[in-house]
């Protein structure tokens, strides 16, 4: 029988000294919010670019119109194809066995818990091009002075199945959230 070398399992690393009790948002957004964020994003880039070429084609117009295109060109198309990538790749979210966990940000990092006994009111919101990518927005809202926590991105039935599963939780616990 050939000798098994077998590898000991690492330990889990533990939580940094900083990082929130409650559920670890591991859980990633759908995929077309990728696509979803750079639509968006071409929609104000793309006339921004556009206004200010036009401007630059008047007759009258200042000599720094074109070099202000110049740069801002690259700038708003890589804002508007990269960030999404950054984005997804950032924002994170979980709904744990006692709260709904989300980590957001660009710069500074957010991560925000939210147990289900301080929840008020759960929300899903649908616009136009959400609706175009089968995306939706559940928003957890609390008395937290902090505001509510809003996962966007998510697919359209999983966020109907998770506001359903929140609020029978919540109902669950027989509580009034304040």
């Amino acid at each position: 029988m050939p000798h098994e070398t077998r590898q000991p399992v690492p330990a889990p690393e533990p939580d940094p000294p900083h990082a929130p009790a409650g559920p670890r948002p591991g859980r990633r957004l759908d995929r077309r919010a990728v696509y979803w964020w750079t639509t968006q994003n071409v929609l104000v880039v793309a006339p921004v670019l556009a206004a200010v070429a036009a401007l630059a084609l008047l007759p009258d117009a200042p000599s720094w119109l074109w070099p202000a295109f110049a740069v801002l060109c690259p700038l708003g198309v890589g804002y508007a194809l990269l960030t999404p990538w950054y984005r997804y790749r950032v924002h994170r979210w979980e709904a744990g066995d006692a709260a709904v966990c989300a980590a957001s940000g660009w710069f500074v990092r957010e991560w925000r818990v939210v147990p289900f006994t301080r929840i008020q009111t759960l929300d899903t919101k649908r616009g136009p091009l959400m609706q175009l990518f089968g995306l939706s927005a559940v928003t957890v809202t609390t008395a937290s002075a902090a505001g509510p926590v809003t996962i966007a991105g998510l697919d359209d039935t999983l966020a109907t199945d998770m506001v359903r599963d929140l609020t029978e939780r919540v109902r669950a616990l027989h509580e009034d959230g304040t």
